[in-house]
């Protein structure tokens, strides 16, 4: 079944046929009527990614990840879906890999498939590869820190200030050898994130260890070998501070395979609040980071762009959240009354 024979059936045109599916405000509400009744009565399913060519808009976006293992950006990208089900755009989820040529290869080929925005979570690209996409009239949100001189709006959090709220508990609870564990990605999240910690120390007066920074693999299986590595050294740790709850798991698992008791003998501190920090033993102490919501913020300001008809005079560029730190057993706490209001 095509359009043509649509057009057979009603004894219409096709270009009348085409008008209806495409601006049907520019036809007759009689003929639209007459159409509208020939197509169901014939089962006709509009080709709506064609359709969606001829109007230089398809309904859907391009959703970018680096990696689909990792549960903080798969709830980030949730976020996203929600908003993108609910406004009727289809998501196509880009496992990108920390790849920046697999990156680039996913622009190229969904702009030549018309698509409507990108949503970039933690992306690689850079300002050049950003630049070519907004002069293609196609709008993109960035989520996640990245340096770039690009009008795009980003949601971020305040890492920096996150790693700080860390840090400091762990000196509250009389930690004073604390180590930072940091994943190679993503890089401008995790500078800033060592960059609190080092503040913190040098606040403290705590001398700073330079065998305890270390940058490992973002993964469970990153934090475990850190955490080997750093119980390994001539200078050892009574807390640890990880970039990722991803990695947090991995430093307990190891730490617990040594035979070193958490919190009594290293306290662990994990980033991101992920559903399992409540659910490991002991219970993760972390910085939680509003993942869903950055999500759903991000894809609000993506379809505000694709959808505004008016170049808004002052378009909201940057959503910053604050990070607030949720204190459980894993960094020492015993107090019940912490683990409900430190934030």
């Amino acid at each position: 079944m095509n359009i043509k024979e649509v057009a057979k059936h009603a004894g219409v045109s096709v270009a009348t046929v085409s008008r209806v599916l495409n601006h049907p405000d520019s036809v007759a509400d009689k003929t639209k009527e007459k159409i509208s009744a020939v197509m169901e009565e014939l089962g006709y399913q509009p080709n709506w990614f064609a359709r969606g060519l001829n109007l230089n808009k398809t309904h859907t976006i391009g959703l970018f990840v680096p990696d689909i293992l990792d549960p903080s950006y798969m709830e980030i990208a949730k976020g996203v879906e929600d908003i993108a089900h609910q406004r009727q755009y289809t998501a196509l989820l880009c496992h990108t890999e920390n790849d920046l040529e697999k990156e680039r290869n996913y622009v190229k080929t969904l702009l030549e498939r018309k698509i409507d925005g990108f949503v970039l979570i933690s992306t690689l690209l850079l300002d050049g590869d950003i630049q070519a996409i907004i002069e293609q009239n196609v709008p993109v949100v960035l989520i996640g820190q990245h340096k770039t001189n690009c009008k795009v709006p980003v949601v971020q959090i305040g890492c920096k200030l996150g790693a700080k709220k860390a840090v400091e508990h762990l000196v509250e609870m009389g930690r004073s050898n604390i180590a930072c564990l940091y994943g190679r990605t993503p890089k401008e999240e995790n500078a800033q994130k060592t960059e609190g910690y080092q503040e913190v120390l040098a606040d403290a007066k705590l001398e700073q260890q330079p065998q305890l920074l270390a940058e490992v693999e973002n993964s469970i299986f990153g934090g475990y070998v850190g955490a080997r590595r750093f119980m390994a050294g001539d200078v050892v740790p009574d807390a640890i501070f990880v970039s990722s709850d991803v990695m947090a798991v991995g430093v307990l698992d190891a730490l617990r395979g040594m035979g070193i008791a958490v919190p009594e003998d290293v306290a662990v501190v994990g980033f991101d609040n992920i559903r399992m920090s409540s659910l490991v033993e002991p219970k993760l102490t972390t910085v939680e980071k509003p993942l869903h919501n950055m999500g759903l913020s991000g894809m609000r300001l993506l379809v505000d762009a694709m959808e505004c008809t008016e170049e808004l005079e002052n378009p909201l560029q940057q959503i910053t959240f604050e990070p607030k730190l949720i204190v459980r057993k894993s960094s020492g706490n015993t107090e019940r009354i912490l683990e409900i209001f430190h934030r």
